[in-house]
């Protein structure tokens, strides 16, 4: 495990693979790819599953979207392979032409900018509950009145600490391989995570009746069923980081890419649908959009998840800040300032500069947001751009030219 994890640092913090030679398994281009889908997406399920009204509606749509998320993963392996690129902008660039490649670098950096604001959501709604827990330990300890929270237990003040302390210094240095060895703890929490709710779901002393939906007319219930869709996006989206797995890889060969696309997307379609469907049975219409923040603040199996997810997110949140950083820096200058920013002093004070911005504007960002499933809806909304529509843009390309 740590030397599948050794690769995905590797691969994430030399994207290019401009050095060396591809010498990835296929093995470790299926861990990639579920260590690329599974993280804080698993939070929103169980919510997702009553919003699309019911467990087998929500079942239904991620089916039909497991095959549009394969056939998007295959269409750019192939694409990839007939390119020579091995970024995702890039072969939107050499394939559809440098304005829809312009568009797609866009959309890259604006979705990289809302993930990340959705980590610090997720970090900031784990540490207001562990806030609450000492609350509670300390007021049930105590006797007479309960004493007044501190300024210092306010997750706002927590989290933007958290930031300045920890994840700052994480997201500066040029290179991320010194977080080779915490790359898998975004998965270990998922998969904690799925064991926990199940768990929790056969030892629950209450039971929760299930309302079915019942809907005007059908086309309220699609509305009702499509409306999940960006969070299912947003679970399954690796197809940004697809094309550097693939160019990574040592055989290129599109019959293996096709069955390290398909064992990806379904085991994370297991993980995700075991979260959701027991989730939504263990609390029903009551489930909040993050699953940990229906759980009681004390509950020590639930406070070890919460501290999985916020580490895993820590560490995962600085990969995500320098893709972005990397982008904005091609986007952003031209060849005159590239050639200025490859020496020393000027590249630190960029990287610096970039690095304090992105962390400031998304933390108040995330401050402000009343929950997950708002940032989520919009990240959603983008993700599906690299699931649908350029893999579709550059089929219909490729039916033209030929």
């Amino acid at each position: 495990m740590e030397e599948l994890a050794r690769e995905s640092i590797g691969l994430l913090a030399k994207p290019t693979l401009e050095s060396g030679s591809p010498n990835l398994s296929s093995a470790g281009a299926v861990f990639i790819m579920l260590k690329s889908s599974l993280g804080a997406g698993l939070l929103n399920f169980p919510w997702a599953f009553n919003k699309a009204g019911g467990i087998t509606a929500a079942v239904l749509v991620e089916l039909g979207s497991l095959i549009f998320l394969i056939s998007g993963l295959v269409i750019l392996g192939y694409a990839s392979s007939i390119s020579t690129q091995s970024t995702y902008q890039g072969v939107v660039r050499e394939i559809c032409g440098s304005a829809i490649g312009k568009l797609c670098e866009i959309c890259f950096i604006l979705n990289l900018f809302m993930i990340s604001v959705a980590f610090l959501r997720v970090v900031g709604d784990q540490l207001e509950k562990l806030c609450d827990s000492l609350y509670m330990n300390v007021t049930l300890s105590g006797e007479g009145p309960p004493p007044p929270q501190h300024w210092y237990t306010d997750y706002r003040f927590t989290l933007t600490a958290l930031c300045a302390l920890v994840i700052f210094p994480l997201s500066v240095p040029r290179e991320i391989g010194f977080q080779k060895y915490t790359s898998i703890l975004g998965t270990l929490a998922a998969c904690y995570l799925t064991l926990v709710i199940i768990i929790k779901y056969y030892l629950r002393t209450e039971h929760v009746i299930l309302y079915e939906h019942h809907y005007s007319s059908r086309v309220s219930s699609l509305a009702s069923m499509f409306s999940v869709i960006p969070t299912i996006c947003f679970g399954f989206q690796c197809h940004e980081a697809c094309i550097a797995i693939y160019s990574s890889m040592h055989n290129k060969k599109l019959s293996l890419w096709i069955v390290v696309s398909v064992l990806s997307m379904l085991f994370c379609l297991l993980i995700y649908s075991l979260t959701g469907l027991y989730g939504y049975l263990t609390f029903g219409a009551d489930v909040a959009a993050d699953i940990l923040m229906s759980y009681p603040g004390n509950d020590v199996v639930i406070i070890i998840a919460r501290l999985l997810f916020g580490i895993s997110i820590i560490t995962i949140y600085p990969i995500v800040l320098l893709l972005g950083r990397s982008v904005l820096q091609d986007v952003c200058l031209n060849d005159k300032c590239r050639s200025l920013v490859l020496m020393e002093p000027y590249e630190r004070c960029t990287r610096i500069v970039l690095t304090m911005t992105w962390i400031i504007v998304t933390l108040v960002i995330a401050l402000f947001v009343p929950d997950i499933s708002e940032v989520i809806s919009i990240i959603g909304g983008i993700s599906a751009a690299f699931i649908f529509i350029f893999p579709g843009t550059y089929l219909l390309t490729d039916v033209c030219v030929f």
